[in-house]
């Protein structure tokens, strides 16, 4: 707790912001693949489509945003992105088929690319290089713990409700309204009266370190689609709601306990030894889900799979924050971010057209892919930072 202490007002405030949005968010997250597939009678691959596009949305958004975040206030645009997301939520509660969700999920994505970027580069211009890491891995527990708590709330929800899922999405607004309101307490400070408005930075100035950090991920990007592919794989393996919504928690649970000691142990060795291990869980998860016969594969595969988002998301934050001159912070974390989600787009169309009745070949696809690359970072990733 002495660490946490040290970490900047704007880094705590900002971290329940995200803990009261990701529980709404993932309190509809492990819904909404059954939603498309069973309440409205969608394909597999429009799963993967809606998420797709949702993810590229995001990403296009991030790039932009962070780009106004090196010029402009940041806390207006962490609102708006917050308020644009809140507004979405119910919006699926009323679809009658998918195009209405799909619309849905552009708006809410919309507001993710909106605020992620500028939250992101301010909680890095807040806080010392050297404590990059705990600030994100606080950032990244909160939130996850967030999303511990939401698909727990809905599964109780469900079970009050009569199994129904529609009104799920109209109780998400409420912590999501909440989140939005708690973003008055973040301070940050105007700029002196009269001082000019930074210049943008041309992304060809960007240390070439950062550039080929971030070509690395985006390779790894390409082979990483999006989570609902995995609920509807324990779907396949036998798993029903309670079951999926359970297994999605314990996930969220592992990735929440081990975030902000993941970012700890990031600040006193190199990141990329540690993103590595993370991409060699991510393989094992991978390879398992492929393999497993039975939904009891389902359990420990779950939680090994939080650990890989536990090593890399805030850690992947920080790592590339500091390869970033002060001035760039928001336009290289953007660009990172949205080229994280273009390669996630491309992941979630490739991997819900290959996905079939089982999902068993982009998972033993992806999962051998990332194991040469966890490998290739741990032995020979300090070449990436040079």
């Amino acid at each position: 707790m002495g660490a946490r202490r040290l970490l900047p007002r704007n880094v705590i405030v900002l971290s329940w912001v995200s803990f009261f949005q990701d529980a709404a968010s993932e309190l509809l997250y492990p819904v909404l693949p059954l939603f498309l597939t069973v309440t409205l009678g969608a394909p597999a691959s429009v799963v993967g489509l809606v998420e797709g596009v949702a993810e590229g949305t995001a990403s296009v958004g991030k790039a932009v945003s962070g780009r106004l975040a090196d010029r402009f206030r940041r806390r207006p645009l962490i609102a708006a992105g917050y308020g644009v997301s809140s507004v979405a939520k119910p919006l699926i509660g009323l679809a009658s088929g998918w195009p209405v969700v799909l619309g849905a999920r552009f708006i809410d994505r919309v507001g993710k690319g909106l605020r992620t970027s500028p939250r992101d580069a301010l909680i890095a211009a807040e806080t010392p290089p050297a404590m990059r890491g705990r600030a994100f891995g606080l950032h990244r527990a909160a939130d996850t713990a967030g999303a511990v708590v939401g698909p727990l709330l809905g599964l109780a929800l469900y079970e009050l409700l009569d199994h129904r899922l529609r009104p799920l999405f109209f109780v998400a607004a409420i912590p999501a309204v909440v989140s939005v309101a708690l973003i008055a307490l973040v301070r940050e400070h105007p700029p002196p009266p009269g001082a000019a408005r930074p210049p943008g930075v041309p992304l060809r100035r960007l240390p070439r370190p950062y550039a080929r950090v971030v070509a690395f991920l985006a390779l790894f990007g390409l082979a990483n689609f999006s989570d609902a592919l995995l609920i509807l794989r324990a779907h396949a393996l036998g798993l029903g709601f309670v079951g999926i919504v359970t297994a999605y928690a314990l996930y969220n649970a592992v990735y929440a306990a081990l975030s902000y000691p993941a970012g700890v142990v990031s600040d006193r060795l190199p990141r990329r030894l540690v993103f590595a291990v993370g991409l060699a869980a991510f393989a094992v998860a991978y390879l398992g889900l492929g393999l497993a016969g039975e939904s009891t594969w389902v359990w420990p595969l779950f939680a090994v799979y939080g650990a890989y988002t536990a090593l890399t998301d805030g850690v992947g934050r920080a790592w590339v924050a500091n390869l970033l001159p002060p001035g760039a912070l928001g336009t290289g974390l953007g660009l990172y971010q949205g080229v994280a989600g273009a390669c996630a787009l491309t992941a979630g169309i490739w991997a819900g057209l290959a996905w079939g009745g089982t999902g068993r070949v982009p998972l033993l696809v992806s999962g051998a892919i990332v194991t040469v690359l966890a490998a290739t970072l741990a032995l020979g990733g300090r070449r990436l930072e040079r």
